[in-house]
């Protein structure tokens, strides 16, 4: 048999659409998904592609090339929304605890919140450095390439069945006050208080493609880096390196690491079992 002819297995077929809709993605829309992790990025197509009752990733892809109404509902599956307030509570008390005392020495702070989400960690942040007393002298930038979760973030409601969960990891994080000073209970709603996002600047950003965010103190990117490839994860390292200031924070997710990074030089441990380094002197 001729070998352009020879069976082809379905996971081929499949692999090779994932390629082709990832590359339609980009070339539509400037969405750059072809370096995320690919087995991580086919088990949330195929979740799409179930979702939409469509039988084939071809189809997922035709539809999304021609109907641009489709793509706020792609990105939701392809970005990962799952998150809550002071989520592993022990990086936020290292935060507390070790990192704050240094920012306290600065007139002014910036803080990078990347892959913000619908916005939890932005208002753990905000939340914390208001205990702390830095919130008034820091901007606080939340970036995330998904427009319905940036809109979520900025709304800051959250359903008050998950309030439960954030006042325990508040607590556990060392918090100075009551998590219910800051939102009000509205028809099964936690409502955030608006002057947590006074020092907030919410924007699209793609760790994929665009550029560095000068100057910064602190950078929190968690549980983002893991679902990229070896190649993209070293690129959103550089960014985030090019980004901080001399003796900045960058905090990672509990399960991501720097130590394969061609980057990794540029870092040292601060906290090492919370993912908390700091920037060596150029």
């Amino acid at each position: 048999m001729d070998a352009a002819l020879s069976p082809v297995a379905p996971h081929e077929v499949e692999d090779i659409e994932i390629q082709l809709l990832l590359e339609a993605l980009f070339q539509r829309y400037h969405y750059d998904f072809r370096h995320y992790a690919r087995a991580s990025i086919k088990r949330r197509l195929l979740q799409a592609r179930t979702h939409f009752g469509l039988p084939s990733l071809t189809a997922l892809q035709e539809r999304v090339l021609h109907d641009p109404e489709m793509l706020p509902q792609l990105l939701g599956f392809l970005t990962v929304q799952v998150s809550e307030m002071f989520r592993d509570p022990a990086y936020f008390r290292a935060l507390r605890e070790q990192v704050l005392p240094h920012l306290r020495t600065y007139p002014s702070l910036k803080v990078w919140i990347a892959g913000c989400s619908a916005g939890e960690e932005v208002y753990s942040l905000a939340i914390l450095f208001r205990e702390e007393g830095l919130f008034d002298r820091t901007m606080f930038y939340a970036t995330d390439i998904n427009p319905d979760a940036l809109r979520a973030a900025e709304a800051g409601v959250y359903s008050l069945d998950r309030i439960r969960k954030f006042t325990e990891n508040h607590q556990k994080s060392g918090g100075r006050t009551s998590l219910s000073d800051y939102y009000t209970a509205d028809y099964g709603r936690a409502v955030f208080d608006k002057s947590l996002r006074a020092n907030v600047v919410f924007s699209d950003h793609s760790l994929v493609s665009d550029a560095v965010f000068g100057e910064m103190q602190l950078i929190s990117c968690r549980n983002v880096m893991i679902y990229f490839d070896r190649p993209l994860q070293d690129r959103a390292v550089g960014l985030f390196k090019d980004s901080l200031a001399r003796s900045g924070f960058l905090g990672i997710g509990s399960k991501e690491s720097l130590r394969f990074s061609r980057h990794a030089g540029a870092f040292a441990d601060f906290v090492p079992e919370e993912k908390i380094y700091r920037r060596r002197e150029p």
